[in-house]
């Protein structure tokens, strides 16, 4: 089913710690009405919250309530919205100091979206996985991730909300991958699952580079990052196999898009 981003970005957000708001909530129910006529049945909107930043009160709660606007938008107007919080991977700080924050941010996104009436079971998250911050001295674990993450979900998470499709967030394509495989170890009240890009994308793009006898390639590689993740949303992935291409962060401080 074809989707469309609705947001218009990022922007300053005034009065806080250098961070950032996602604009787009003017016009958006007569764009949603339109996208709709034009076959479009899900939607998105991404805003973040950076951990080095504070993150301000400020900051969450805008985040969450444009979050919750946007998602009552998009269901009065037929589309499906994934609500998509990401917690920037920035920072030096330890994975406890994700958990904490991304277990704020979360309980006012659910907080806000009941305020507005939201639909939980027409909805999918796209969150960010609870990891130490890019930066921070010791890598964790895929089952130290899963651990804080699906604690993180189940503390605030409702079970009605059908799906968890995962943000990579500049993760490497086999860390990606690992993680959400330990994640799917044991059994969740939601479907868990991917809606990774660069994790993806990243090695398909290297295999083609714009060149039209590469193409056959790409595609093979395509298929191997799609059959991965595929295996590991049904906890059947082992790793194996992988390229040195596929180990690779993809870690952009900042990284906006």
């Amino acid at each position: 089913m074809p989707g469309i981003k609705v947001d218009k970005g990022l922007v300053p957000l005034p009065g806080s710690n250098n961070e950032s708001w996602c604009q787009g909530l003017d016009g958006l129910a007569s764009r949603c009405a339109e996208y709709y006529k034009q076959g479009a049945r899900f939607a998105k909107w991404r805003t973040v919250v950076s951990i080095p930043c504070g993150p301000t009160a400020l900051a969450v709660k805008e985040a969450a309530w444009g979050l919750a606007r946007y998602a009552a938008i998009a269901q009065d107007n037929g589309l499906v919205p994934i609500v998509e919080p990401e917690i920037l991977l920035d920072g030096d700080h330890g994975i406890e100091r994700t958990l904490e924050v991304a277990e704020k941010v979360w309980s006012e996104v659910f907080f806000y979206l009941a305020e507005n009436n939201v639909l939980f079971e027409g909805i999918l998250l796209k969150p960010s996985m609870v990891t130490p911050g890019a930066e921070h001295k010791e890598k964790a674990s895929p089952e130290a991730i899963a651990k804080n993450t699906l604690t993180m979900l189940r503390r605030r998470v409702p079970p009605a909300v059908p799906g968890i499709m995962f943000l990579s967030g500049g993760q490497s394509e086999l860390e990606a991958t690992m993680n959400l495989n330990a994640m799917n170890q044991s059994a969740n009240p939601w479907h868990v699952s991917f809606s990774y890009a660069r994790a993806l994308q990243n090695s398909v793009l290297k295999t083609w580079q714009g060149q039209p006898e590469n193409i056959e390639a790409a595609q093979k590689a395509l298929l191997v990052r799609a059959k991965a993740n595929s295996l590991a949303q049904l906890g059947s992935y082992t790793g194996e196999g992988e390229s040195d291409e596929a180990k690779k962060g993809m870690f952009q401080k900042g990284y906006t898009y």
